[in-house]
C-alpha cells in the first residue's frame, strides 16, 4: 500500500461511477482494545460484498494526512468513510483503501470491487 494521493484516487474511484459494484467497509477501534486498557471505548462496522450503484464518489483531505471518501449510491443513499490513509489495486483488481491509526493498526477500510470480494 502507498499514502493516499488524492488526484490518483479520485480517477480511481471515478472508474467505479455509473457501474454496479461490490463494496466493503470496515471501521475498527482496535479488536478487543479493552482488554488492553479498560479506557477504550470498542466500536466498530463491518459490511462485505454488500453490491451498490455508485453515481457519484468524491475524496476529500480530511486532518493529519487523513482522507475521507463519499460515496452517492443511485437509490440516494450515501457511503461515508473517514480516516483513510493508504490505497493499492490488487492483482483482483479491487480497490481497495485503508486508514490506519498512530500505531499502525487498521481503523477504517472502504474497498471497491466489480467482483465479489474473496470470503
Amino acid at each position: 500500500m502507498e499514502p493516499i494521493n488524492q488526484d490518483t484516487v479520485q480517477s480511481l474511484l471515478d472508474a467505479f461511477v455509473d457501474k454496479r459494484v461490490y463494496i466493503h467497509v470496515e471501521i475498527t477501534s482496535g479488536m478487543y482494545a479493552s482488554h488492553v486498557d479498560q479506557e477504550v471505548f470498542n466500536a466498530g462496522t463491518f459490511v462485505r460484498n454488500v453490491q451498490v450503484n455508485i453515481v457519484e464518489a468524491i475524496i476529500k483531505k480530511a486532518e493529519n494526512d487523513q482522507y475521507r471518501v463519499g460515496i452517492k449510491l443511485d437509490n440516494g443513499g450515501w457511503i461515508y468513510v473517514i480516516g483513510l490513509t493508504h490505497f493499492i489495486v490488487n492483482e483482483e483488481a479491487e480497490f481497495i483503501m485503508h486508514g490506519f491509526n498512530y500505531q499502525g493498526k487498521l481503523a477504517s477500510a472502504l474497498e471497491l470491487s466489480h467482483q465479489p470480494f474473496r470470503k
